[in-house]
């Protein structure tokens, strides 16, 4: 069965919350790029700035690589960048995490969150730590963001609203897709140059294959789920849908 296209003619903002400079870069970002081409607002929220990446001290490295995440988001059109301190390597799953990723989802208003896969085990193995760390927190603060009680100080302290999100996505290869985005052209040249732009952090990765060459390969597999020549997937949940209870899938995303 052939993928069907995400309804991004819907799509206003998407807010991409990841927990690290480059995660965006490694094929995700060839579908900003073909967003914002359309006039879709996109922004980033990077939970750490990176400082654990390299072999440099870590306020140095932590220096390097936003300033090449700034170029990768020019690359594909995103104007909006928030990068938060908490520690690199060790992100911490908790309410800290969750406060300022409700904080941010408040703040740009998002009609879609894009964040990273939670899951232990994926195609290309063990997921890294603070990659499920920032999903989870991503996960819940979805939740918390729309609902006036939980992190009240944003509300009555900081003059933000409560905002309930519609869409949420998750990149994904394999069963658990939904959707896709043809990113054919000029939007996969743009992501392929927003991870060129992480110059000195792939510098220092041994053996690591150039952007050029690995990134079409990828989005030319997924392409092939969508019956087009190249494609990102993801598996997008609507969540202001009412649950199906006629296929098992029903879920409660009441409070």
């Amino acid at each position: 069965m052939t993928l069907p296209a995400l309804p991004e003619e819907s799509f206003r903002r998407v807010l991409c919350v990841v927990a690290h400079p480059d995660d965006m870069e490694y094929g995700t970002s060839a579908a900003v790029a073909r967003w914002t081409a359309r006039g879709i607002e996109v922004g980033y929220l990077l939970l750490t700035r990176g400082e654990a990446g390299m072999p440099n001290p870590p306020e140095e490295t932590a220096r390097l690589r936003v300033a090449e995440q700034r170029a990768a988001c020019a690359a594909v059109g995103v104007e909006h960048l928030t990068v938060l301190e908490h520690p690199d390597g060790v992100l911490v799953y908790g309410l800290d995490l969750r406060r300022d990723i409700c904080r941010e989802i408040r703040r740009f208003q998002p009609d879609v969150v894009l964040g990273a896969s939670f899951d232990v085990e994926t195609p290309y193995g063990f997921d890294q730590a603070d990659h499920r760390a920032a999903g989870l927190a991503t996960l819940d603060a979805l939740r918390d963001a729309g609902n006036r009680w939980v992190f009240p100080e944003q509300i009555d302290e900081e003059d933000l609203e409560p905002h309930s999100v519609r869409w949420y996505l998750v990149p994904g290869l394999g069963d658990s897709v939904t959707h896709g985005v043809d990113v054919t052209g000029e939007p996969l040249r743009r992501g392929v140059a927003s991870l060129e732009a992480h110059a000195a952090y792939l510098a220092a990765l041994p053996d690591h294959p150039a952007p050029a060459d690995f990134i079409p390969q990828f989005t030319a597999m997924s392409g092939k789920a969508m019956g087009v020549a190249h494609a990102v997937l993801f598996r997008a949940h609507d969540l202001q849908a009412p649950p199906d209870f006629g296929t098992g899938d029903a879920r409660d995303d009441s409070q």
